[in-house]
């Protein structure tokens, strides 16, 4: 598979349409005969989740053909791996309505929409426990090599938050007691809260699959120029360990493309200089450029940047004056690879990224740190989405105690 080959962005309206079409036709079923119909309801609904899971996939691959680099390409994973964990809950339904004719209820088709967030969780659970405890597995060999910081225990915070979810949902929906509107009020928080647990672990999953496909991908060896983002430098101005590993990938996929296509390219260091830093990020990676036997015309300094957006704008700037068509890559490590590359096109830029490796235990707490950074951005689009959620699960709610 190749990035950038398609030029039109997948659009899910076929999915939209069909639900509604669903929709209508499973109204009027359980309006004319809730109990009598119910068996085809369920039926219709296992075909509709499994069609929608298809069209989300599909999209899927097409995003990544048209910009892997998007919240769309996390979204599209994400929740095709929720919808088919309803497809087998509403799949098993309909074969005990099959088995047995007096679980043939409308109301058993409700309760399982309605609890499919609760379900998703448990379902999930041993996934939570696996990744959780790996996560602080590398994060304590991270505290040990690298030491005692609030960035380095991000990975074990996540972990002991996705945990506590998980335990707070089994103890707070274990009993339940009073009148129907304290009962309503109980399941109505409960399904919020899975709601809500829900969103953020599509997202999690989503951008797991997503950066590990970005920094697994390996460009056209077709560039004009390669830009390399930089990072922290010692004290002496050299390249740190993670800045060389950096310009060492760019370096080998240099030689690459000279070998394959006998095509030359530029190297556009990116990086400013720190607060408490002898020179900018830029310069030392050209010093270490020259030394490894770059020409001084094969580089390119941008040495204005402060973080990863202004690495994309102003290298842009500097390549476009000098060729608005050229094919561009860029180089960061592999955690980075897929916030990095939505930095590029919003700033309008078509940049295919490679990941330069790093320590086994430093890669999943810089990920975490990545995936934070993703939820801080495209604010409005995740907040339409957790609103739609929450209140398709209260509307359930409102239903099934109507």
């Amino acid at each position: 598979m190749k990035f950038d080959v398609r030029k039109k962005k997948p659009k899910l309206w076929n999915a939209a349409v069909l639900s509604l079409a669903v929709l209508a036709l499973v109204s009027v079923l359980l309006y004319w005969d809730p109990e009598g119909n119910a068996l085809a309801v369920s039926l219709i609904l296992s075909v509709w989740f499994l069609s929608v899971i298809a069209l989300m996939l599909v999209a899927f691959y097409k995003q990544l053909q048209y910009n892997p680099y998007s919240y769309n390409t996390i979204i599209y994973m994400g929740f095709a791996l929720f919808l088919l964990s309803v497809w087998v809950t509403q799949v098993y339904l309909s074969v005990q309505m099959l088995h047995h004719p007096e679980t043939k209820t409308a109301m058993g088709i409700l309760w399982l929409l309605l609890n499919s967030a609760k379900t998703y969780m448990l379902i999930s659970l041993p996934f939570i426990l696996v990744f959780s405890v790996a996560l602080c597995v590398s994060n304590l060999s991270l505290i040990r090599h690298e030491g005692r910081r609030f960035v380095n225990i991000l990975g074990i915070i996540l972990s002991f938050l996705l945990i506590a979810g998980e335990i707070f949902l089994l103890w707070f929906d274990s009993y339940v007691s009073g009148s129907q509107r304290e009962i309503l009020i109980h399941d109505l928080v409960a399904n919020l809260f899975a709601s809500i647990y829900l969103y953020f672990e599509c997202m999690l999953i989503g951008a797991i699959v997503a950066d590990a496909i970005a920094a697994k991908y390996e460009p056209e060896r077709d560039k004009d120029y390669l830009i390399i983002l930089g990072c922290g430098i010692r004290k002496d101005g050299t390249p740190s360990p993670l800045l060389r590993g950096r310009v060492d990938r760019a370096l080998a996929f240099a030689k690459k493309q000279k070998e394959e296509t006998g095509k030359d390219l530029i190297f556009v260091t990116s990086g400013g200089q720190g607060p408490d830093e002898v020179v900018s990020e830029s310069e030392s990676m050209k010093r270490y450029l020259l030394t490894q036997g770059v020409p001084a015309e094969r580089i390119l300094e941008e040495n204005r940047s402060t973080d990863t957006r202004e690495n994309m704008r102003f290298s842009k700037e500097l390549i476009w004056a000098r060729d608005p068509e050229a094919k561009v890559g860029y180089v960061t490590t592999n955690y980075h690879v897929f916030r990095a590359g939505l930095c590029a096109r919003r700033v309008k830029m078509r940049a295919q990224g490679m990941g330069a490796d790093t320590k086994w235990y430093f890669w999943p707490n810089a990920s975490v740190r990545e995936f934070v950074g993703l939820l801080t951005e495209h604010r409005g689009k995740q907040g339409l989405i957790l609103f739609g959620m929450l209140a398709a699960y209260t509307l359930l709610t409102l239903l099934a105690y109507g």
